[in-house]
Order: structure tokens, then C-alpha cells, then sequence
């Protein structure tokens, strides 16, 4: 029996097959990323989406597959591993799924999702219910492949998404490890007012926009309590996790900052331990986006 089924991103599966461990969840095997367990579904940062009510249908004929699908709910997303052909011919079978890309600001789509894939060729493995509205847990933007200096807006974009919240017009934003200025460009496309933090420059084009200010200093530097409030504070420091954490109670033991987003970027393996700390932080959110790289994204919102 399979309890639960989590989807890894393309290399993280061993993150992914660590934090399980760690949770009391075994693998039964690998369904190429998909990591099929026993036991009930588990929370899993480095899972793009998890599976949460997985059941095994006997697909003696396309037509009986796509049947069977059809008979449990509308809507479905196909995750191949294999048997390609004959999954293709399934899915051409079941109502489309949209999955174009977001415009950003665009919020996430609304719509009841499920995620089914073929175990064998005469064997299906489907959840009518999964963690995250995007097919196979990953969201596309419309990018801007002109104005942004790097393609870091990206994960932000994405955990503003997952977030279902972002700046508003004339909110203030302290980005921290600012330099070249992916996040700034973005959080400055919003309306927001930005102070940059970085030692190194920001580039002249971000640098330029009118509601962005720069600071080249340290963001660890910086000590909070003497800083004014700010709406949201943002880091992509590149940084020992470890140090992040320190930086990040700092600001929230000075109460300086009434939302909080930032990257937490593993040097070497992942740091189980430290990210536990992250998760223990109460109301926080964390998870690894398709946009991200061996990182986590930490999220923590108050109110208003």
C-alpha cells in the first residue's frame, strides 16, 4: 500500500529521502522523482508537491485508465516516469489541464487538481488530492528576459506566489544581500519603496530606478533596533544557514519587520538540523521552489 507519494525537483531527491528519514517516513521505491511511502502523508520542504491520497487503479486499456480517472474527478496532471506512449494516449483522453505560464502578480490558480502517473504499462498510481495547484508542483512565469540583471526574481516571484501575498504600492522593502539587484528590480516593479543592502554595487539600471535606495554595507551590520520598521524584510544573502537564522530572530526579537522572506542557501549538505529551526519559528513556511537552487525558501507573514 502507498500511504503518500512526494515529487523531488530534479537532483534534490537525496534532501528530499533525508528530511523523510528524519520524519519517520520510509521509501518503498522511486517512481523516477517520485518517492512512493507507506505512510500517511508528512509535511516536506524538499518535496515540489506532495501526493496526499494516492490509490492504485487497474489500467487494462487506455480507455479504461482514462475512465477510471474520469470517474474519481475532472481535473488532472500527469507526472511521466514511463511508459510514455502509452500515458500520452491516456491524457489526450482526460479534459486539458491549463498550465499556461503566470503573469506576475498573477495569483495561483484556484481550480481542484489531482496528479496520477503509470506505475506499469496496466497500472495506474493517482491522488485526487496534492499540495500544490501546479502541475507537478512547478510554477512558469511570463520572464523578462531584458530588465532584470539576473534570473534570481524568479524564486521570489515564485514564493510571493506560494505566499499568496506580495508588496504593495508605497510599502517599505529592506532587501538584503541585494547585489546585482534581481529582487530590487522586481520588488520595485511593484511600487514598492526598496533599500538595497550589499557591500558590492548594485547594477547601474536597478540602481537608477526612482524608489530604489542603496546602501553598500553589510547586511550584518546592520542592527535592527536602530533601524525604522520596515513592511517586509527580504535576504538572499549568501550565507552559512546557520548565520541566516541569527540575522533573521535578530529582526524579529526588534520587531522591525512585519513580514519576512528570504533564501536559505546550503553550502555543501543540507542542513537538516538549522532548517528544523527555521520550521520551529511559529507561523513560518518553508520550501524548496522549482526556481530554487540547493536552498530553501523561508516565509513568514504577519499580519495586516
Amino acid at each position: 500500500m502507498i500511504g503518500a507519494a512526494y515529487l523531488a525537483d530534479t537532483g534534490f531527491e537525496a534532501p528530499l529521502a533525508e528530511e523523510l528519514a528524519l520524519a519517520g517516513r520510509s521509501i518503498a521505491a522511486w517512481h523516477g522523482r517520485l518517492a512512493l511511502s507507506p505512510e500517511p502523508p508528512h509535511p516536506a520542504i524538499w518535496a515540489l508537491e506532495s501526493w496526499t491520497a494516492p490509490v492504485e487503479l487497474p489500467a487494462p486499456s487506455v480507455k479504461a485508465a482514462a475512465d477510471a480517472l474520469r470517474g474519481i474527478q475532472r481535473n488532472w496532471a500527469l507526472y511521466a516516469a514511463g511508459h510514455h506512449r502509452r500515458a500520452a494516449l491516456i491524457e489526450a483522453r482526460l479534459p486539458p489541464v491549463k498550465a499556461r505560464p503566470l503573469r506576475f502578480p498573477e495569483p495561483a490558480p484556484t481550480g481542484h487538481l489531482g496528479a496520477w502517473t503509470l506505475l506499469a504499462p496496466d497500472l495506474l498510481l493517482a491522488s485526487p488530492s496534492k499540495t500544490s495547484p501546479f502541475v507537478n508542483g512547478a510554477v512558469a512565469f511570463e520572464e523578462d528576459r531584458t530588465g532584470p540583471p539576473s534570473r534570481a526574481y524568479l524564486k521570489l516571484w515564485e514564493a510571493l506566489t506560494r505566499a499568496g501575498r506580495w508588496p504593495a504600492p508605497g510599502e517599505t522593502c529592506l532587501d538584503l544581500g541585494a547585489a546585482p539587484g534581481g529582487w530590487s528590480w522586481a520588488l520595485a516593479r511593484l511600487g514598492a519603496r526598496v533599500i538595497a543592502v550589499d557591500k558590492a554595487p548594485l547594477d547601474p539600471e536597478v540602481a537608477a530606478l526612482p524608489n530604489v535606495e542603496q546602501r553598500q554595507e553589510s547586511a550584518f551590520a546592520l542592527d535592527p533596533r536602530e533601524m525604522p520598521p520596515v513592511d517586509w524584510l527580504f535576504s538572499d544573502v549568501i550565507c552559512y544557514p546557520a548565520r541566516l537564522l541569527a540575522l533573521v530572530r535578530r529582526w524579529l526579537e526588534a520587531g522591525r519587520a512585519r513580514h519576512v522572506c528570504c533564501t536559505i542557501k546550503y553550502q555543501g549538505e543540507t542542513d537538516h538540523a538549522v532548517t528544523a529551526e527555521f520550521a520551529a519559528i511559529p507561523g513560518a513556511r518553508l520550501f524548496h521552489g522549482a526556481h530554487n537552487k540547493h536552498e530553501a525558501m523561508f516565509l513568514l507573514l504577519g499580519e495586516g
